[in-house]
């Protein structure tokens, strides 16, 4: 009798030495018990089967002892391959091996051909499609070859046996190739998943990195427009105080306040900078109160006549927009104190219905004088005022005062 079996398995994975796309090994060595489990049933049920319909107890002992030979050999040999999903020689060892054991248990008992039910989904396991197809071409072919050697009709074994075996054969090769499709596609998708989540951590990976860049250039754009503006003119008031304090010394009294003056204001910026809250300048006031006293403790610590002004509003804004017109205030007024030798400076806020617009002017040597002056190379000051009004969606243009010939004006505009 010829056994018929519906094959399956891990039968898409590459060969052992090329592991590229196939399931993590782990997961399919914890599914393959219940083909262990599947295996031992039906190597117990065609022991069984022998037992009772057996011809004598010789017979049936020596049936039995090739069959427990072949569970042996898969334990010892066959059942790693597939557990670890190897394809490579040791796998047509095994089919030979299994061939070998299989051929004179049928040859004693024809009811051991049963056990084709276990053998051929192991065939698809080890090997390739077509040399698995082969081998269990080759294994459905024992029984018949045997009942003609016993001198069965060949007319009786094509009407009887045959038919079965090929439909074996069939059902085999179709399940078989079809079962490794499946699970080929199913490692393929695992392998994409894997290297999808690769990528998210990847790119959550950058966006950090991204966003550490961002902050850390927020913060040296904080400090250069409080702490170091701050002690730039501190450093100012009391080298002036040092030049008055023998010939002038109420005058140097006066910048000497100015300067803890400023330093407490800076003290006070550096703790709300600390502690990631709004500037001081904003705390518990308006952005038009901020600018006056800006332009205020400009005039106070330069001598400058700077005036400040207000248009059309105040409209409320977000605190990230006021944030950047007053950076942009300090730095352009800390511009003119340094570079512009002004003799007068002006700020001024306007509010449309969709856009505020700060306009800083001078009256001093203008940008062709002044080019190149800036502390830093390039100009960091205007670069971070750059960085930061483009990070509001806003605009900021640097030209020619209103005077023919001289002067800055600096004008950023951001949505409200």
């Amino acid at each position: 009798m010829s056994g018929h079996v519906l094959p399956s398995g891990p039968t898409g994975a590459a060969p052992d030495s090329a592991a590229a796309g196939r399931a993590e090994p782990g997961s399919w060595a914890a599914r393959y018990r219940f083909w262990d489990v599947y295996f031992g049933l039906v190597g117990l049920g065609v022991a069984g089967l022998l037992a009772v319909y057996g011809a004598d107890p010789l017979s049936r002992f020596a049936a039995l002892l090739p069959l427990a030979a072949l569970a042996g050999w898969y334990v010892g040999f066959g059942r790693r391959l597939m557990r670890d999903e190897i394809e490579d020689w040791r796998g047509y060892v095994y089919l030979a091996g299994v061939l070998a054991l299989y051929v004179p248990a049928v040859l004693v008992e024809g009811s051991a051909s049963f056990v084709l039910f276990a053998l051929c989904p192991q065939a698809y396991m080890v090997a390739a499609p077509v040399p698995a197809t082969v081998a269990v071409v080759a294994f459905n072919s024992v029984h018949l070859v045997v009942l003609l050697a016993r001198g069965v009709e060949p007319a009786e074994v094509v009407t009887g046996p045959l038919p079965v075996a090929a439909l074996g054969v069939v059902l085999s090769a179709t399940l078989g190739t079809w079962s490794r499709r499946v699970v080929a596609q199913s490692q393929e998708r695992a392998r994409l998943i894997r290297e999808l989540d690769r990528s998210r951590s990847e790119v959550a990976r950058l966006s950090h990195e991204a966003g550490v860049l961002a902050e850390r250039q927020r913060l040296a754009g904080e400090i250069h427009d409080t702490i170091a503006q701050g002690l730039a003119s501190v450093v100012l008031l009391v080298q002036a105080a040092d030049d008055d304090v023998d010939g002038d010394p109420e005058r140097a009294h006066r910048h000497l306040a100015l300067a803890a003056r400023t330093a407490r204001e800076n003290l006070a910026e550096t703790r709300e900078l600390i502690a990631a809250l709004t500037p001081a300048a904003l705390a518990g006031s308006s952005l038009t109160d901020a600018l006056a006293r800006l332009v205020d403790r400009f005039t106070a610590e330069t001598g400058i006549p700077a005036d400040f002004r207000c248009v059309g509003g105040p409209a409320p804004l977000a605190m990230s927009t006021e944030v950047v017109l007053l950076r942009a205030a300090q730095e352009s007024l800390t511009n003119v104190r340094k570079h512009a030798d002004a003799g007068s400076a002006s700020v001024r806020l306007d509010f449309g219905p969709d856009r505020v617009l700060l306009t800083v002017t001078d009256d001093g040597r203008g940008l062709a004088a002044t080019a190149g002056s800036d502390p830093a190379p390039g100009g960091y000051g205007l670069t971070a005022m750059r960085a930061r009004v483009a990070q509001a969606s806003g605009v900021l243009t640097v030209g020619p005062g209103t005077a023919e010939g001289s002067g800055t004006t600096v004008r950023v505009e951001l949505p409200a």
